[in-house]
Order: C-alpha cells, then structure tokens, then sequence
C-alpha cells in the first residue's frame, strides 16, 4: 500500500531543501530552516519541504541542520546549548525560527520530509511526526536513530513514510551491483524511498540500473542536492522520481512547465 506522503502528486517530486531561499532573500539576511524560507517554499507552490531537525537545551524541536550556530547566525556554540528563546532571538532577523511543530501546523497543505540529525531528537522528534504521519517522510544518517523515530512515532498516531539511512543505502547498492535480489528485497522491506546523492566521492551511486532495482522494490530515489536544470532534466529522464534542490522555484519551472 502507498504510503499518504506520496499520493496525489506525481513525480517528479520537487523537494524545497532547507525551503527555498533565492539569492534576493539571502542579500535581505533570510537564512535556510527559517519560518520564512519555509513559506517561500509554499508560495512558491511546492508540495514537499526536506528539513532536519534537532533539539534545544531545554528539549524542543527545532527546524535547523547544523550542529552549532556558527554557519548560519555567526554564534560558536552548539544548538544543544542553547535554550528556544535564544534561538528565537538569534533568528529573529533571519526569517525567524520555526519549530518542527510550528512547521507541521502552520503548513497544512504542504507534506515534510525530516531528517532526524542529533540523537537526542530522535524520540521527541518521532512523537510529534506521529500526529501527522500521513505528510510526512522521516529519515536520517543513522538508521538506529531513523529506527528510534520510527518506533516514537508509532506511539503517537500514524507510522510516518521513511528512506533508508546510510547502512541501507550501503547494503542496497551493493545488493544491486552484485545482482542479489533476494538480498536487495531484505534490505528495502519497510523502506519508502532512497534518498541519496548522485555519487558519493568516486563512487556512482545513481545509475539506471540502481534506479530500475528500486523501482522493482516498489521504492523510489530520489537525489540531493540538484540546482542545475540540466542536472535535473537528465536525472529525471533516468527514471529519479524526487530532485532535492536549494532552488525550489527553478526546479518547478524546469520540471512542472
């Protein structure tokens, strides 16, 4: 059975990475993850916002991806050590900060997809998707910590759809290069999608043939990050059915026209 983040929208799915900051909004001081760069993304007609979240000091889930501030608000410290209102004060003047509760509230027509990146949010992280596991896609770097979300949400409503972390990712592609279905059909049972780059260093990662096995599967791929409207032409003519981009709005005009 599909799972509800993918009905009602066909592919290929353009995914908002981070939301959608243009070059204009970053020259005004908007920031990635910020409650502005996630309402460009639904302005500018997106069905799909790719976030990571992790917690504060005092245990909230917060739409951000680094571990610390310094990228994005010039502050060294880790975001572990800063309490909400700190964060609310910092990004203040950069789109504003938003909860991952925030998001899935005050967006109700736009579906998540949520990378799980500190340990600590795992659990809390999980218990809120749960109330709205029908739009969103969980996953993370650590399959453990994706199991651990997984299992929090459950507890709380509607099993979210997932992609596979690192190790399945790993496990999948060499299932595939080795020809070993029965090996692949293990690795990808109870995986939604596989989200990866298109090459990892030396290393081809999206081929036909990786592709055309998911797709026996019954799961898609889709690729992170894409920006360049050839890229994405090309890689969509491969059978990818979801590009993540930084440039939401290029990629809907490219893909959507």
């Amino acid at each position: 059975m599909t799972h509800p983040w993918f009905e009602g929208a066909g592919t290929p799915r353009v995914l908002a990475h981070r939301g959608l900051v243009t070059p204009e909004d970053a020259a005004d001081g908007m920031v990635e993850n910020s409650f502005a760069a996630v309402a460009a993304a639904h302005a500018a007609g997106v069905t799909y916002v790719e976030s990571d979240c992790h917690l504060t000091a005092d245990g909230q889930v917060v739409l951000f991806h680094d571990s610390d501030l310094q990228r994005v608000a010039g502050d060294p410290r880790a975001l572990a050590e800063v309490t909400l209102r700190e964060l609310e004060d910092l990004m203040g003047d950069r789109g504003g900060l938003i909860t991952l509760a925030q998001a899935l509230d005050a967006f109700p027509a736009l579906r998540f997809n949520i990378d799980v990146k500190a340990d600590a949010a795992a659990r809390p992280a999980g218990e809120i998707i749960g109330r709205f596991g029908d739009r969103v896609l969980l996953t993370s770097f650590s399959d453990r910590r994706r199991s651990a979300a997984l299992a929090a949400a459950a507890s709380r409503g509607r099993v979210p759809a997932t992609s596979g972390g690192r190790a399945t990712i790993i496990r999948a592609l060499a299932a595939v290069r080795t020809g070993l279905r029965p090996a692949l059909r293990r690795t990808l049972t109870g995986v939604d999608a596989l989200q990866v780059p298109e090459s990892e260093g030396p290393v081809k990662i999206v081929t036909r043939r990786f592709v055309e096995a998911a797709h026996r599967n019954g799961v898609e791929v889709h690729v992170w990050t894409v920006n360049d409207p050839g890229d994405m032409r090309r890689l969509v003519a491969l059978g990818v059915d979801g590009i993540v981009t930084d440039r939401a709005d290029v990629a809907l005009a490219t893909l959507h026209a």
